[in-house]
């Protein structure tokens, strides 16, 4: 599938701001089933740009802005090209062992709740992927996503399970800290979602978790939707907790996001099955 993709951010600083450091990560990285065809970043301010990329491997651009400033706005646009992989995530940069995403954060603390929640799914221990999937369903159907902006202000796993709704950012939460909470690695990951064929309206900025199986890999789960990436996601950044992809760092206050992303010619769909490979 081809998707064309506009995010643009603005942010709005403080009264009287002078000088901005600003770090932005809307810099997608090729890896097996995401081709980047094009990709610009653009800034309404005077400034240059300075590539480099991330301890996780996420490609950043930082820039610094002499003031005064009110607001400042980042537009990314391009193409990509994806095949449905099943869910399961080759070819990306890794520079940690996944025993690193077993790493809890202040989002990602397991209190009772979230280990209550892990501990109830029904499936075979010796079968991790079979556990992830369990634990996505629970996910789900314990925590609904919310209407509106899928990524303001997330909640931590443990506020998401006790309001029982939250954005997708916050689900992600829970779903990687019952992971881990299982012992099993799983991250945090920024993207896009482009509409189904045939649905109306836009495509949105997302968040979403994956999980490292034995054997097979990382797989992603967006447990907010109960289905893991399709043709339709696009892989932005990854992280512990959302604070590690989030889109745009600096000194702002507040923040207005505008995406679209528009899918063209589809290919056939395939089901979604993954399985574990043997030595």
């Amino acid at each position: 599938m081809r998707i064309r993709i506009r995010h643009e951010i603005t942010q709005r600083f403080e009264p009287g701001t002078r000088n901005m450091a600003v770090t932005v990560r809307l810099t997608p990285r090729a890896h097996e089933g995401q081709f980047i065809l094009r990709w610009a970043l653009d800034l309404n301010s005077d400034c240059r740009l300075h590539p480099q990329e991330d301890a996780f491997g996420n490609l950043c651009h930082t820039f610094s802005v002499d003031g005064p400033a009110d607001q400042l706005t980042v537009c990314a646009e391009g193409e990509i090209e994806t095949q449905d992989t099943t869910g399961i995530v080759r070819g990306t940069v890794e520079r940690f062992p996944p025993s690193l995403f077993l790493r809890q954060t202040d989002l990602t603390e397991v209190d009772p709740a979230v280990a209550a929640l892990a501990d109830a799914i029904e499936a075979p221990k010796d079968d991790p992927l079979a556990q992830l999937h369990a634990l996505m369903v629970k996910v789900h159907e314990s925590v609904e996503e919310q209407e509106g902006p899928t990524l303001g202000d997330p909640l931590s796993a443990a506020e998401a399970v006790k309001a029982g709704t939250a954005c997708a950012g916050s689900i992600a939460h829970v779903f990687t800290a019952a992971a881990r909470h299982l012992g099993l690695p799983a991250r945090h990951i920024s993207g896009y979602v482009a509409p189904e064929t045939g649905e109306e309206g836009e495509g949105e900025a997302r968040h979403w978790a994956e999980a490292h199986v034995p054997k097979i890999g990382w797989v992603s789960f967006d447990a907010g939707r109960n289905i893991c990436g399709t043709e339709n996601y696009v892989r932005l950044a990854v992280g512990l907790d959302a604070v590690g992809v989030q889109a745009l760092r600096s000194t702002g206050l507040d923040v207005e996001e505008r995406i679209s992303a528009l899918d063209g010619r589809a290919p056939q769909k395939l089901a979604q099955a993954q399985s574990q490979g043997q030595n």
